[in-house]
């Protein structure tokens, strides 16, 4: 098979080149088969939602106009991203539910294998939920919080928007999400209620379609706020850690199980017990024993609160077991490649799906349930280390290609470290140092990997512009991965990239801080689930500001955007007022209509909006120049 390679990783094209050597197809190949694309999908003209098609409106005017029901492409194409949000919002909320019924659980004592790790933000939750304590055992509060949480999966009352929502953004932005009918009430009734709308027959005007989508989008928004925080509460608050990434973590002489997915409930237990079968594994051969590595988010939960290296990010995760050393790939929900396990098979990798609701063909299940968590874990560790006996050293081939990450920088590890300048009012250095021009602006990266563009780099171009013009880098998902694995998460990098006075700045807190430098270029703040971390900073900066978030000079930027995930995280960040730039030409553009509403309709709706840009050069400049007009709209 031809090797064309879409990446800039060099660790990717030295494995690219075993599998092109051992007829192996990878996710590049089988992108090269389906060129030429479908045209009408690209453009979103195309609709499945009955069986009288599918039907395909006519880009150029000159074929069918409308489908067979009467729907024309202006419907069409709001009826499907609308449903993309919903699935985005389906996803991450499916993960939080996940997260806080387990903490009920927890709160009952019914989970012995987990407990609670942060008791002090359990109890700011708990006061900012308006939960009283008083008097109340710690495990009684975490019930109380948990219970509460899932209210905002079942609430009925269309006039009482979500707990979580209203907890955490600024109230102007409430107030206005609120005044255009745009809050959910009900996590899984706003995912409903788009199924339903976008049913045949029933809401055909695009405006009021992709409004009800936007509601999903938020829903999503509140979705990730509550998995965040609540798993912070069980599994710790991230603080920042020195690790490394890139596939050269893997290591030869240990036995290697990559953790890949998006939900921490079993990796976080594969983490503890693996040093308990420490000397099982060493028995088997593998002279350094148990070596945990991460792809995807579930790699980057482990990565910021036990400091596991990251292997890799979504497009490359087939590349890990192409190493010919991975014994294990332990996979939960998500962003998880069905050609996993065929790749497996062509070494001796067990591919093992944990979920009930998410298996492969092919793989190994082992079933996860919280309350045998512990003994799922050994089981899936006994595995590995079985498959460890099994390894062809003839086939083992690690590019020597990793960098060094300072990651965990949850919104209270970025307070903690400006603390060490102002213990009185953490904030002030922040804010003075965005109001006196030393920041120009903040930027907070998120979103997927895409075949559409050249894995990696654009969120380094992109990057490494903003960085030059002073402003602030954020990360989270496979975004925070794209920078880890290409040195952009140490000190080394700001002393690079960073403009003067943003290196400036960072020096001067990582000194506070005891780092004896600056912190990184890239702030590492978790998993795509965790978008949230970034919102809870803008809004205190909001809030001490006295604006809405729409005013502040934040951006965010998604340079490969694949998934329905990612769709519904853009959404929201437009929704809550932030430009939002996407490197990746959304499926919408055959409605002229659908792309004036994202773009300039957002704009006066929100005051966030979407910036198209496929070339990370331009994207780059562009978002500084929002930049440079929020500051001059508030005058600094």
């Amino acid at each position: 098979m031809s090797l064309i390679i879409k990446t800039s990783d060099p660790a990717v094209k030295t494995l690219c080149k075993v599998a092109d050597k051992e007829d192996i197809a990878t996710v590049f190949d089988r992108y090269q088969m389906q060129l030429p694309q479908c045209g009408f999908g690209s453009l979103g003209l195309c609709c499945r939602i009955c069986y009288k098609g599918p039907c395909r409106v006519d880009p150029f005017g000159e074929g069918p106009q409308l489908g067979i029901c009467g729907a024309d492409r202006h419907t069409i194409v709001a009826r499907n991203v609308t449903r993309m949000m919903a699935a985005g919002a389906a996803a991450h909320s499916e993960h939080g539910r996940h997260i806080a019924l387990a903490m009920q659980k927890i709160g009952k004592g019914l989970l012995p294998a987990y407990r609670i790790r942060d008791e002090d933000k359990l109890y700011r939750i708990a006061e900012l939920l308006d939960i009283d304590t008083l008097g109340k055992e710690m495990l009684e509060v975490a019930y109380d919080v948990a219970t509460k949480t899932l209210e905002d999966y079942q609430n009925q009352d269309h006039h009482k928007g979500c707990h979580w929502i209203s907890a955490t953004l600024p109230d102007k932005r409430v107030d206005l999400l609120s005044r255009l009918g745009a809050l959910p009430h009900n996590i899984d009734a706003t995912v409903s209620q788009i199924m339903a709308r976008t049913h045949i027959g029933c809401d055909a005007e695009p405006k009021n379609v992709f409004l009800g989508g936007i509601r999903g989008a938020l829903a999503d928004f509140n979705g990730m706020s509550l998995a965040t925080e609540l798993s912070d509460v069980m599994f710790g608050t991230p603080s920042p850690v020195v690790t490394e990434a890139n596939i050269g973590v893997i290591d030869k002489d240990a036995v290697n199980i990559a953790v890949n997915g998006h939900n921490p409930l079993l990796s976080e237990i594969i983490c503890d017990i693996a040093r308990d079968m420490n000397d099982l594994a060493k028995e088997a051969g593998a002279e350094k024993g148990i070596n945990i590595v991460g792809i995807c988010c579930t790699g980057n939960e482990v990565m910021m609160r036990h400091g596991v290296p990251l292997a890799t990010n979504y497009l490359s995760q087939e590349m890990a077991i192409l190493t010919g050393a991975l014994d294990a790939m332990v996979v939960d929900v998500q962003c998880i490649m069905p050609s996993l396990p065929q790749v497996g098979n062509c070494f001796h990798t067990e591919v093992i799906t944990t979920m009930d609701e998410n298996k492969m063909q092919g793989a190994r299940h082992i079933s996860f349930h919280e309350q045998n968590a512990v003994e799922t874990a050994r089981e899936v560790i006994q595995c590995a280390i079985n498959a460890f006996t099994r390894r062809d050293p003839n086939k083992i081939n690690i590019p020597n290609v990793k960098q060094t990450a300072v990651v965990g920088f949850s919104s209270e590890a970025v307070i903690t470290a400006l603390s060490n300048l102002d213990a009185v009012d953490p904030l002030k250095p922040l804010v003075d140092n965005i109001v006196n021009g030393n920041i120009q602006g903040v930027a907070l990266f998120a979103g997927c990997n895409s075949t559409q563009t050249v894995q990696d780099e654009s969120y380094q171009i992109i990057a490494k512009t903003l960085a030059a013009n002073n402003v602030l880098l954020l990360a989270t998902g496979c975004g925070a991965g794209a920078f880890a694995k290409h040195g952009l998460m140490n000190q080394q990098a700001t002393e690079q990239y960073a403009g003067d006075s943003l290196k400036a700045v960072l020096t001067q807190i990582g000194d506070a801080a005891g780092l004896n430098g600056p912190l990184p270029l890239v702030l590492h703040m978790g998993s795509c689930v965790d978008n949230s971390r970034a919102v809870t900073l803008a809004t205190a900066l909001a809030n001490r500001l006295g604006v809405d978030l729409c005013d502040l000079p934040v951006v965010a930027s998604a340079p490969e955007a694949m998934s329905e995930k990612a769709i519904a995280i853009a959404s929201w960040g437009v929704a809550i007022g932030l430009p939002t730039h996407l490197g990746t030409i959304p499926q919408v553009t055959g409605s002229d209509v659908v792309t004036e509403l994202m773009q300039e309709g957002a704009k006066d709706l929100f005051g966030g909006y979407f910036i198209v840009e496929t070339d990370p050069k331009i994207a780059g400049n562009k978002l500084v120049e929002v930049i440079k007009a929020k500051r001059q709209g508030l005058g600094i």
